[in-house]
Protein backbone atom coordinates (compact mmCIF):
# COMPACT_ATOMS: atom_id res chain seq x y z
CA UNK A 1 0.00 0.00 0.00
CA UNK A 2 1.42 3.24 -0.78
CA UNK A 3 -0.40 7.09 -0.57
CA UNK A 4 0.26 10.58 -1.12
CA UNK A 5 -0.26 13.68 0.30
CA UNK A 6 -3.53 13.42 -1.27
CA UNK A 7 -4.72 9.69 0.25
CA UNK A 8 -3.67 5.85 -0.55
CA UNK A 9 -2.70 6.02 -4.27
CA UNK A 10 -1.77 2.12 -4.89
CA UNK A 11 -2.85 -1.18 -2.84
CA UNK A 12 -1.21 -4.45 -4.50
CA UNK A 13 -2.87 -7.25 -4.42
CA UNK A 14 -0.80 -10.54 -4.21
CA UNK A 15 0.93 -11.58 -7.50
CA UNK A 16 3.68 -12.87 -9.44
CA UNK A 17 4.83 -9.17 -10.12
CA UNK A 18 5.45 -7.30 -7.33
CA UNK A 19 8.47 -5.04 -8.51
CA UNK A 20 5.31 -3.79 -11.11
CA UNK A 21 4.06 -1.89 -7.61
CA UNK A 22 6.78 0.34 -7.61
CA UNK A 23 7.21 0.70 -11.48
CA UNK A 24 3.49 1.93 -11.41
CA UNK A 25 3.85 4.13 -8.86
CA UNK A 26 6.50 5.82 -10.35
CA UNK A 27 4.71 6.25 -14.24
CA UNK A 28 1.83 7.76 -12.00
CA UNK A 29 3.14 9.66 -9.25
CA UNK A 30 7.07 10.97 -10.53
CA UNK A 31 6.67 14.14 -9.03
CA UNK A 32 5.15 12.97 -5.57
CA UNK A 33 6.46 12.01 -2.15
CA UNK A 34 5.18 8.58 -1.55
CA UNK A 35 4.70 6.67 1.59
CA UNK A 36 4.77 3.27 1.89
CA UNK A 37 6.12 2.72 5.25
CA UNK A 38 3.48 0.98 7.91
CA UNK A 39 3.87 3.68 10.91
CA UNK A 40 2.43 6.33 8.33
CA UNK A 41 0.07 3.90 6.77
CA UNK A 42 -1.61 2.72 10.63
CA UNK A 43 -5.13 4.18 9.86
CA UNK A 44 -5.18 2.83 6.32
CA UNK A 45 -3.36 -0.61 7.59
CA UNK A 46 -6.25 -0.82 10.24
CA UNK A 47 -9.26 -0.35 8.56
CA UNK A 48 -7.75 -2.85 6.11
CA UNK A 49 -7.43 -5.33 8.70
CA UNK A 50 -10.70 -4.89 10.52
CA UNK A 51 -12.26 -5.41 7.12
CA UNK A 52 -11.02 -8.66 6.78
CA UNK A 53 -11.65 -9.47 10.37
CA UNK A 54 -15.36 -8.86 9.57
CA UNK A 55 -15.32 -5.76 11.66
CA UNK A 56 -15.32 -3.14 9.09
CA UNK A 57 -17.71 -3.13 6.01
CA UNK A 58 -16.73 0.64 4.55
CA UNK A 59 -13.12 2.74 4.95
CA UNK A 60 -13.11 6.38 6.06
CA UNK A 61 -9.35 7.04 4.65
CA UNK A 62 -8.64 9.50 1.54
CA UNK A 63 -8.31 8.23 -1.79
CA UNK A 64 -5.80 9.84 -4.62
CA UNK A 65 -7.57 8.14 -7.72
CA UNK A 66 -5.45 8.57 -11.11
CA UNK A 67 -6.28 7.22 -13.81
CA UNK A 68 -8.11 8.34 -17.25
CA UNK A 69 -11.15 10.09 -16.68
CA UNK A 70 -13.65 7.68 -18.06
CA UNK A 71 -11.57 4.87 -15.85
CA UNK A 72 -12.32 7.65 -12.60
CA UNK A 73 -16.07 7.52 -13.44
CA UNK A 74 -16.70 4.34 -13.61
CA UNK A 75 -14.12 3.30 -10.54
CA UNK A 76 -16.25 6.50 -8.76
CA UNK A 77 -19.52 4.38 -9.77
CA UNK A 78 -17.82 1.08 -8.36
CA UNK A 79 -16.74 2.77 -5.33
CA UNK A 80 -20.58 3.19 -4.37
CA UNK A 81 -21.65 -0.32 -4.72
CA UNK A 82 -22.32 -0.95 -0.98
CA UNK A 83 -20.52 -3.62 1.53
CA UNK A 84 -22.68 -6.91 0.81
CA UNK A 85 -24.09 -5.70 -2.22
CA UNK A 86 -22.98 -6.28 -6.13
CA UNK A 87 -23.35 -4.83 -9.84
CA UNK A 88 -22.97 -5.88 -13.29
CA UNK A 89 -20.40 -4.39 -15.40
CA UNK A 90 -23.44 -3.20 -17.64
CA UNK A 91 -25.01 -1.83 -14.41
CA UNK A 92 -22.21 0.74 -14.16
CA UNK A 93 -21.61 1.52 -18.12
CA UNK A 94 -25.84 2.07 -17.39
CA UNK A 95 -24.77 4.53 -14.44
CA UNK A 96 -22.21 6.21 -16.36
CA UNK A 97 -24.39 7.19 -19.42
CA UNK A 98 -22.89 4.98 -22.08
CA UNK A 99 -24.51 1.05 -21.51
CA UNK A 100 -22.65 -0.06 -24.60
CA UNK A 101 -19.02 1.11 -22.24
CA UNK A 102 -19.41 -2.82 -20.95
CA UNK A 103 -15.92 -3.34 -21.69
CA UNK A 104 -14.52 -0.71 -21.14
CA UNK A 105 -16.12 -1.00 -17.80
CA UNK A 106 -14.36 -4.08 -16.76
CA UNK A 107 -10.91 -2.89 -18.61
CA UNK A 108 -11.36 -0.21 -15.67
CA UNK A 109 -11.96 -2.67 -13.30
CA UNK A 110 -9.13 -4.60 -14.01
CA UNK A 111 -6.75 -1.38 -13.95
CA UNK A 112 -8.46 0.02 -10.27
CA UNK A 113 -5.13 0.79 -8.16
CA UNK A 114 -7.01 0.88 -4.92
CA UNK A 115 -8.38 -2.71 -5.08
CA UNK A 116 -10.94 -3.71 -1.98
CA UNK A 117 -11.45 -0.03 -0.57
CA UNK A 118 -13.02 0.80 -4.37
CA UNK A 119 -14.70 -2.92 -4.14
CA UNK A 120 -14.00 -3.75 -7.93
CA UNK A 121 -14.43 -7.50 -6.87
CA UNK A 122 -18.26 -6.40 -6.19
CA UNK A 123 -18.72 -6.20 -9.90
CA UNK A 124 -19.91 -9.57 -12.11
CA UNK A 125 -21.36 -9.89 -15.22
CA UNK A 126 -24.99 -9.79 -16.09
CA UNK A 127 -25.71 -13.47 -16.04
CA UNK A 128 -24.47 -13.72 -12.30
CA UNK A 129 -20.88 -15.08 -13.10
CA UNK A 130 -18.05 -13.97 -11.38
CA UNK A 131 -16.38 -12.02 -14.61
CA UNK A 132 -12.34 -11.63 -14.04
CA UNK A 133 -10.55 -10.12 -11.08
CA UNK A 134 -7.01 -8.67 -11.13
CA UNK A 135 -6.29 -10.83 -8.07
CA UNK A 136 -7.08 -13.97 -9.15
CA UNK A 137 -10.86 -15.82 -9.35
CA UNK A 138 -10.43 -17.23 -5.98
CA UNK A 139 -9.73 -14.13 -4.41
CA UNK A 140 -12.65 -12.63 -5.89
CA UNK A 141 -14.50 -15.54 -4.80
CA UNK A 142 -13.55 -15.33 -1.32
CA UNK A 143 -14.22 -11.46 -1.17
CA UNK A 144 -17.91 -12.14 -1.99
CA UNK A 145 -18.24 -14.62 0.31
CA UNK A 146 -17.05 -12.35 2.58
CA UNK A 147 -19.74 -9.89 2.09
CA UNK A 148 -22.16 -12.73 1.79
CA UNK A 149 -22.61 -11.69 -1.55
CA UNK A 150 -22.65 -15.86 -2.39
Amino acid sequence: MAKTGGGVCKISLPSKHDSSFFHWLKDHFPEEEIVEDADSLSVEISQLQQYFNGERSEFTFSLDLRTTPFRNKALEKVAKIPFGKTASYKDIAVQINNEKAVRAVGSANGSNPIPIVIPCHRVIAHDGSLGGYGGGLTMKKWLLKHENCL
